[in-house]
């Protein structure tokens, strides 16, 4: 009985993580200025959860060059002033706000808009108006893969409706590919500062933060011994809401190994690092308790970019 209890124990743990970092992007999301609210919207088909997460943790200042970078990461020929890909997405959401209208909402919000604008016009449409059992029903043909649209009650409202898990599974792979296509390898990454401790006293506060980066997201140099090297710059600067500094420092951060074999050994595996602040200093006095802003860059010395990002922390 016990390993059946810790593997419910293990697995409530990990619901819990999702549900809590679902709750977190949406706070991050109601916070948005509405044209960011607006654009991250738009963009819902084909913005990776991984790119939706960075938005979400910059700085305000920070995200128009966000999305000039989102954009130029999925032009397909970036030699040219036009990027294609993005012009052939506002076409395809523009199309089917005009075929797609009735149901209430835009016509690109719809499950046949989001076919529509994912994989573009079928090959072959077929509309059955008001079949036998009293439902409408379209049938989109790319190749010899059928898509299937359901109103239950010929008012214009179709579902989209999976054939069976096998097809579902393959309009998934099919947006996880057209969210990913054309975004140029390493254009860009993730990295994680947290809290994991904040302790105050009478007359000094502790704070513990935890920074950490996937292997898989450190872009290395390779050595003329084969080995591969880089470095990782961070600075962190604590606001508040005033926008006044309470604390500003740094750290570098020199990784290595010895070759590519052990650096695939570890492509799973996070680079993690606790930076540890203890106010008063000599620069700075202690804060008061409240909320804070924590701000932080990282900047990858292969490559040359950098990642901002912006949180509320208590202390």
């Amino acid at each position: 009985m016990r390993p059946k209890f810790f593997l419910w124990i293990i697995m409530l743990s990990a619901v819990t993580v999702m549900i809590s970092s679902s709750c977190q992007m949406a706070r991050l999301e109601s916070k948005l200025k509405p044209a960011d609210q607006d654009w991250l919207s738009e963009v819902r088909y084909i913005i990776t959860p991984e790119e939706r997460k960075i938005f979400l943790e910059l700085p305000e200042p920070e995200r128009d060059k966000f999305k000039e970078e989102f954009w130029a990461r999925r032009d397909p020929e970036p030699e040219t002033e036009v990027n294609e890909f993005k012009e052939e997405y506002y076409r395809r959401k523009k199309q089917a706000n005009q075929m797609f209208l009735g149901e209430g909402r835009p016509g690109w919000l719809t499950d046949r808009g989001r076919i529509y604008i994912l994989f573009g016009p079928p090959t072959e449409r077929h509309t059955f108006p008001m079949e036998a059992a009293g439902r409408c029903r379209e049938v989109w043909y790319y190749g010899n893969f059928p898509v299937i649209f359901i109103d239950e009650h010929c008012s214009g409202n179709y579902i989209l409706a999976a054939i069976n898990l096998e097809h579902l599974q393959d309009l998934n792979l099919a947006q996880g590919y057209f969210q990913r296509s054309n975004i140029q390898e390493k254009s860009f990454f993730d990295y994680d500062l947290k809290p994991i401790r904040v302790q105050r006293a009478k007359d000094s506060l502790s704070i513990l933060l935890q920074f950490s980066m996937k292997y898989e997201d450190i872009w290395f140099e390779t050595r003329d011994d084969a080995s591969l090297e880089t470095q990782l710059d961070l600075t962190i600067e604590i606001k508040d809401s005033t926008g006044r500094e309470i604390w500003s420092g740094g750290e570098t951060f020199e990784l290595a190994f010895k070759d590519e074999d052990e650096l695939k050994k570890n492509r799973d595996m996070k680079y993690t690092r606790n930076i540890e602040i203890n106010l008063p200093d000599s620069r700075f006095a202690l804060p008061p308790a409240g909320k804070y802003f924590l701000y932080s860059t990282v900047k990858q010395r292969v490559g040359g970019k950098e990642l901002k990002k912006v949180r509320e922390i208590k202390l």
